[in-house]
């Protein structure tokens, strides 16, 4: 009997040592689950930002990864350059204001093109010929594999004269570089080596 007895209470003692086992593990599975859902909520809320409306009332936006978002960056920062640069209206402070801004999106090759235009008479033409003179962008073609950006633009020209209207085909090259944000460059690029591969009439209509 007493052999029965001790096998008995070795047998329950298993019995709660292996219960006792799989309850640990129980609890370590639903605390590490707990932890991780946690976690992954925390996350969630730090993608949530309060934007505070003129001190009147709170706007909910949600954040991103600044990474995600530099090639629309890149693409919008070369197609304002070239509406600022190619953009022109029979005014000399809108060109020269137009001009201005535009350096601030370029480096000195961009103002030597500027400066062999204005040499050449081009932008007194704009101005005594009453001519107006447009840019759309079609492509931008960014290779991000490699930094500097190199960056091919495909646009054209539509300029307005009182006798006729002339399209012409634009295709310029640079590359881009980062660097810090401000008013006047708002996307945080700053292109280097602008050059016009073409600029050539593709069609002329009579008005």
């Amino acid at each position: 009997m007493e052999f029965k007895s001790l096998k008995n209470i070795e047998t329950s003692f298993r019995q709660i040592r292996l219960f006792s086992i799989v309850f640990l593990c129980l609890c370590a599975i639903v605390t590490g689950y707990s932890v991780w859902s946690a976690y992954g909520f925390a996350e969630k809320q730090r993608e949530k930002i309060y934007v505070l409306d003129e001190g009147k009332s709170l706007m909910l936006a949600l954040s991103q990864d600044l990474s995600q978002n530099r090639p629309v960056e890149a693409r919008e920062h070369v197609k304002r350059f070239h509406e600022l640069f190619f953009t022109l209206s029979p005014d000399k402070r809108a060109i020269e204001s137009n001009i201005q801004r535009a350096m601030v999106l370029c480096d000195k090759t961009a103002f030597n093109y500027y400066k062999d235009m204005a040499e050449k008479g081009y932008y007194n033409r704009i101005i005594s010929g009453n001519i107006i003179q447009n840019v759309i962008v079609d492509s931008i073609r960014c290779n991000y594999n490699a930094y500097p950006y190199e960056v091919a633009t495909y646009a054209r020209q539509i300029i307005i004269r009182e006798s006729n209207l002339t399209e012409r085909s634009l295709i310029t090259t640079c590359r881009l570089l980062n660097t810090s944000r401000s008013d006047d460059n708002p996307h945080g690029f700053f292109m280097e080596n602008f050059e016009i591969k073409e600029n050539k009439d593709i069609m002329t209509v009579d008005r």
